[in-house]
């Protein structure tokens, strides 16, 4: 979706079609504009600039505090317009999603048209203001890019036949999953264009990356889908059987958490991102009970225990006897589009806490929200994996 928060602003809003429109978290001119209509950005005014130089850049810019509840209700229309044309493969953040094309869906003439078809969709269903560019390659990562190379409204194709060519005009920071550190390291190592970048071997990426996703990033950007990285791997759970002293709600809630730090620390450290979280439990003499929820992509530990939390309050009655927690819809990180929604801070804080409880031990940091659950997960092997020897 292009500029969408300041998009839906303008379809709840008439008055403010057509005028340059910032998003902020509050009025303040010490805080910064989170999304910015195309009216604005011809001012100069983008993602990130202080709401007092945007002012300057634009003195008819009208700043409105953004409303979440709004665009996730948006988001869920959206979703339901594209469903209605294709299938929705991914939903990768709240103004981001990737579909599968099948068969004859293959077809560029073909593929052409349903874009049209699903920009025209949103457009009657959801709201006149509501644009979207679309992009369409070989895999899910340059069908990404594509879609960022022409905006707003804009559909572009990147076929097998047009790599490398295709990539050549980009910088190395439009690759997604680099960021401003990423570039400077490359950038010290005399790789300052994406032809310099696609003249590297898979070792070599892997090298200025530090990293398996440099390697990972070489296959995708010749258009090549990691198939094996994304299916051998469908889930991580842990499960539990719970102590005699701890089979009552509150007893299987501090296990739940546990099992839940647990699975996010294994999602981190095996590279990927979770688009969904489900937990069950099976009861003394009783079936089991499950209940599973779709997330926005995340590595976020306090993410997946808010979800457990919630889905937890609909359990049935009865004697808990033993508890589980599966993380679903795998993403590698080199496939991960960041949402708006993330907190950076929160981010580097969680990769701050992975290192620092591999260098001196496990949980020698931890969450407060697992404080009440140390030592109460022992080692498990389990018969289709063996654990490593720090996931205790």
């Amino acid at each position: 979706m292009n500029s969408y928060f300041a998009s839906v602003e303008q379809e709840l809003d008439p008055a403010l079609r057509g005028k340059p429109v910032a998003v902020v978290p509050l009025l303040a001119d010490s805080t910064c504009c989170i999304a910015v209509s195309y009216e604005g950005k011809a001012f100069g005014v983008k993602t990130g600039t202080l709401v007092g130089e945007a002012r300057r850049l634009c003195p008819a810019m009208k700043f409105i505090v953004g409303d979440h509840v709004n665009y996730v209700n948006y988001h869920n229309k959206i979703v339901e317009a594209v469903e209605s044309c294709v299938p929705v493969d991914s939903v990768c953040s709240i103004d981001e999603m990737a579909c599968r094309l099948t068969g004859y869906q293959q077809d560029v003439k073909v593929a052409a048209d349903l874009a049209a078809k699903i920009k025209a969709v949103i457009r009657g269903t959801v709201g006149s203001s509501l644009r979207c560019s679309i992009g369409l390659g070989p895999n899910r990562y340059l069908a990404k890019i594509a879609g960022d190379m022409k905006k707003p409204d804009g559909f572009t194709v990147i076929r097998p036949c047009d790599l490398p060519q295709a990539l050549y005009s980009l910088k190395v920071r439009d690759l997604t999953g680099v960021g401003a550190k990423m570039e400077a390291r490359l950038n010290a190592q005399g790789l300052h264009t994406l032809q310099q970048l696609l003249a590297l071997t898979p070792e070599e990426m892997r090298k200025a990356w530090n990293s398996v996703s440099g390697e990972e990033m070489w296959h995708l950007l010749r258009g090549e889908q990691l198939v094996e990285r994304v299916s051998e791997q469908k889930s991580i759970s842990h499960s539990h059987v719970l102590p005699p002293e701890l089979r009552n709600k509150a007893g299987a809630m501090r296990i739940l958490k546990k099992l839940t730090d647990k699975a996010a620390t294994r999602l981190r450290k095996e590279g990927f991102f979770a688009s969904g979280i489900q937990i069950y439990a099976r009861f003394t003499g009783q079936d089991g009970w499950q209940a599973r929820c779709n997330l926005m992509e995340t590595q976020d530990t306090l993410a997946f225990i808010d979800a457990i939390k919630a889905l937890w309050k609909e359990i049935p009655a009865g004697q808990v006897f033993a508890v589980g927690v599966a993380l679903y819809g795998l993403v590698p990180e080199a496939y991960h589009a960041p949402s708006l929604f993330e907190d950076q801070r929160r981010c580097q804080l969680t990769r701050t806490l992975d290192k620092l409880n591999e260098k001196f031990g496990k949980d020698i940091l931890h969450y407060g929200a697992t404080h009440e659950s140390a030592g109460l997960v022992p080692l498990r092997i389990a018969f289709t994996r063996i654990p490593e020897a720090d996931e205790g």
